[in-house]
C-alpha cells in the first residue's frame, strides 16, 4: 500500500509536534511526505501535479494542526483547487475507493471537545466538512489520529506519539469509519 501524507502547517519549523511527526514519517519507505506550505510558499498550487500525486497513492492522509476549529488555510485552498469535478467527484471520479484519513494535533485537551466542554462541540462535529468531502469523493474515511493538548506535552510524549502515528499510518487494519 502506497501512503501519501499531505502536511499542512503554516509554520512547521516552530511546530512542537507536526515537525517531529513529519521527520519521523519521512523515514518510512512506503510513505511519501508532501509538505504543501514548503512546496507552495506563494500559495499557487500546481493542480495537475497534485492530482497525479493523489493517483499514485492508495491511502491519502492529511497532517495538520487543528487551526481555528478547521484546517490551515492553504489546505482548504488545496482542497478547493485539487478536488475538481471529473477528478474527485462526479463523472469520472478518480479517487473513488482510496483511503482518506486525518492526522491532527489539537491545542486543547480532549475533554474540551464535548458539548459540556469549552469548545461546546465534539471533534467529530468540527470535522464534518472533511468527512462529508470523503462521502462526495467516495473515498473510505479512516479513523482520525488526534493528539490533544499538543503544546503542553513533553518531548518524550511527542516522540512516543510519532512512533504510534507511524504504526497508525502504515497499519493494514486501519479502522474505517465510512
Amino acid at each position: 500500500m502506497k501512503v501519501l501524507i499531505i502536511v499542512a502547517h503554516p509554520n512547521l519549523e516552530e511546530s512542537k509536534v507536526n515537525r517531529v511527526w513529519k521527520e519521523r514519517l519521512e523515514q518510512e519507505n512506503k510513505v511519501t511526505v508532501h509538505d504543501i506550505y514548503s512546496e507552495y510558499p506563494t500559495g499557487e498550487i500546481d493542480v495537475e501535479r497534485e492530482q497525479i500525486l493523489l493517483l499514485k497513492h492508495d491511502r491519502i492522509l492529511f497532517q495538520f494542526p487543528f487551526y481555528w476549529f478547521s484546517t490551515p488555510s492553504l489546505l482548504k485552498k488545496w482542497q478547493d483547487e485539487v478536488y475538481t469535478y471529473g477528478f474527485a467527484y462526479g463523472t469520472g471520479n478518480k479517487l473513488k475507493g482510496k483511503e482518506y484519513g486525518l492526522l491532527i494535533s489539537a491545542g486543547k485537551p480532549e475533554e474540551s471537545y464535548r458539548p459540556e466542554g469549552t469548545s461546546k462541540h465534539t471533534m467529530e462535529q468540527f470535522l464534518l466538512p472533511l468527512s462529508e468531502t470523503v462521502l462526495l469523493t467516495e473515498m473510505k474515511y479512516l479513523q482520525p489520529f488526534i493528539l490533544y493538548s499538543a503544546p503542553h506535552i513533553s518531548e518524550k510524549e511527542i516522540s512516543e506519539s510519532a512512533e504510534f502515528l507511524v504504526e497508525h499510518v502504515t497499519s493494514t487494519t486501519f479502522n474505517r469509519l465510512i
